[in-house]
């Protein structure tokens, strides 16, 4: 029987310093994992695209981070979806989203490029990975009024047990990191303990957030069996079930992925 591919749903491989990306992908196909990997400005959308097309196993979104949208315009979108139309390994848009810890100085620029970008992934019909970092209200009332088609991963989720449910009444899945490995991350464990399995997902998010054994080096994405293990220990389940309701989850939002 072949072994089930574990998909991490966020990897910046391409971002890596202590390690190539062909190392990163070999550590990848040793574990099985599949990953995904964002977009965050106007060049970086051309670097995803090229490469998904060189390497088995390795996906991507275009999107434009909330940090970078100041580089957001017309020409970006026309950019993403001529990118999208030939390139049929771009499976999603991301990571798109709102962040209010960095800067508050342009909050409505973020918003506005947000619900643009919502609204392109609607028009082109794939799912959206939505960054979110103390800006729950915001994010998910604007997914709530201007998402019509599109399915919806909250990447790196970081927020309370109760925000995790209020997001899934709306169809919202939920994408687990390597926080969750840390000694006193209290809310992310309660969150991967209780949510129901079909609305879970993984990642790594590296080379941020690296998991337990190795926190304090730089993440990789091979790593995200080190998430599995924690989430199956916290749920007292086997990390197999964790592997198989996770793998069935991404490739509903995500039948492009073999």
């Amino acid at each position: 029987m072949n072994k089930i591919k574990i998909i991490n749903t966020h990897s910046h491989v391409n971002m890596l310093k202590e390690r190539s990306v062909e190392e990163a992908l070999k550590n990848c196909a040793d574990e099985n994992v599949v990953i995904i990997v964002p977009s965050y400005d106007d060049k970086s959308i051309f670097e995803v695209d090229e490469l998904v097309k060189k390497y088995p196993d390795v996906y991507g979104y275009v999107g434009i981070f909330p940090e970078d949208v100041k580089c957001f315009t017309d020409k970006t979108l026309s950019d993403m979806e001529e990118i999208i139309k030939s390139n049929n390994k771009i499976i999603g848009i991301g990571e798109i989203g709102l962040d209010y810890y960095w800067n508050k100085s342009f909050i409505d620029l973020q918003k506005e490029v947000f619900i643009k970008q919502i609204e392109f992934a609607n028009q082109m019909n794939l799912p959206i990975n939505v960054h979110c970092r103390e800006a729950y209200f915001d994010t998910l009332n604007i997914l709530k009024e201007h998402n019509k088609n599109s399915k919806v991963i909250m990447h790196c989720f970081s927020g309370s047990l109760e925000f995790a449910k209020e997001c899934i009444k709306h169809g919202i899945y939920i994408a687990i990191g390597g926080v969750v490995t840390f000694k006193n991350a209290v809310k992310v464990k309660e969150v991967a303990k209780n949510i129901p399995l079909d609305y879970l997902l993984l990642e790594t998010d590296d080379p941020y957030l690296t998991p337990v054994p190795y926190r304090g080096k730089e993440n990789q994405p091979s790593y995200v069996k080190y998430v599995v293990r924690e989430i199956a220990n916290l749920r007292s389940i086997t990390s197999e079930e964790i592997e198989r309701v996770t793998t069935i989850n991404a490739k509903n939002i995500f039948p492009q992925i073999i």
